[in-house]
């Protein structure tokens, strides 16, 4: 079905409330406005998002202070080891007195769910996430519960090559619709975040929401009504079936890549005030929502090749569907006739 296109009050009604957030999560994490924009975005397009870097660079910061902005549920998982599916979904308990079940809701049954060092738990648990992820719902003893709406899971996770992690399965990265790396800070941003907590105090403790959740979901649906050719799908598939058949890897994006990036271009471009997809939208996040699902071959992970590097340099070689040739390319093709 066809949806209307949004109107230039809808547009101006996402773009002030989403830079209502930005500005409220930059006064917790300064310095990293690119990480907060790429999580905006995707949580705009109904995705998940996954934060992988270094211990102690605010990745559970920055996931704190999304979910602070926002008058919603919020449900924090620490993920330890012995963590069971149980803790993260809910488990029914015997009433003796009434012979009956009860079921007591795990902390995924909130708006956003904030999944803290996501890979130091077992893939069994890991993948207790997989169906509220894809489904928002949760099946526990043969009853299938739905997910509160809106529904956004913002994991953090360290880098695999450290004690004690796990890496997470295939099938749950794919489900992450972006990955974000926060990064260390520039001199600026940490001497603000040193000022900022003289006198011991907290930046997270000052925030205040500045959104509720029937704001978030109407953002949502004036995303998706949000107009793309079919050139701007047609440059999306062009992206996506090239690193299917990349030298350097061995597991290229799957269908499910080709549908969020889609998606998260549109929410990008209502962003930007804007009611249809142009290139750079779907440029802006490709990097983040392609690099986590692929896998280099062998020969790449010798040569150090990070598949994000694959990513950009794929941007740089394929060609926008409709644009015009590039001089250089012009000069090329007039060569070889």
């Amino acid at each position: 079905m066809t949806q209307s296109p949004p109107t230039a009050v809808q547009l101006e009604q996402v773009q002030r409330r989403m830079s209502a957030i930005h500005e409220s999560m930059s006064r917790v994490i300064a310095g990293q406005e690119d990480a907060i924009t790429a999580v905006l975005a995707t949580v705009l397009a109904r995705g998940h998002v996954l934060m992988e870097d270094v211990p102690g660079v605010g990745k559970t910061t920055l996931a704190r202070a999304f979910a602070a902005s926002i008058d919603a549920s919020v449900g924090r998982i620490q993920f330890t080891p012995d963590l069971l599916p149980a803790d993260v979904t809910g488990v029914n308990i015997y009433r003796a007195a009434e012979h009956t079940f009860e079921f007591r809701q795990g902390p995924v049954f909130a708006n956003v769910v904030i999944a803290d060092e996501i890979n130091r738990a077992s893939p069994k648990t890991q993948s207790a996430l997989l169906e509220s992820m894809q489904e928002r719902s949760v099946t526990v003893d043969g009853t299938t519960r739905p997910l509160p709406n809106p529904f956004v899971v913002v994991a953090t996770q360290n880098p695999i090559e450290m004690e004690g992690t796990y890496p997470l399965p295939e099938a749950q990265r794919d489900r992450f619709m972006a990955q974000v790396s926060v990064g260390y800070p520039s001199a600026q941003a940490e001497m603000a975040m040193l000022d900022g907590r003289d006198g011991g105090g907290d930046p997270l403790a000052d925030v205040v929401p500045v959104a509720s959740t029937r704001d978030i979901a109407e953002a949502m649906a004036t995303a998706d009504a949000v107009h793309a050719s079919a050139a701007a799908k047609q440059y999306v598939l062009a992206l996506v079936a090239a690193t299917r058949g990349h030298s350097a890897l061995r597991l290229g994006a799957s269908p499910r890549a080709s549908l969020q990036l889609l998606a998260a271009a549109r929410a990008t471009a209502v962003m930007h005030g804007r009611g249809h997809v142009l290139p750079e939208d779907i440029k802006a996040l490709a990097p983040a929502v392609l690099s986590h699902r692929l896998l280099p071959s062998h020969e790449a992970r010798l040569a150090s090749l990070d598949p994000q590097d694959v990513v950009t340099q794929i941007i740089a070689d394929t060609a926008i569907p409709g644009a015009p040739a590039s001089r250089s390319a012009t000069r090329v093709a007039s060569a070889r006739r």
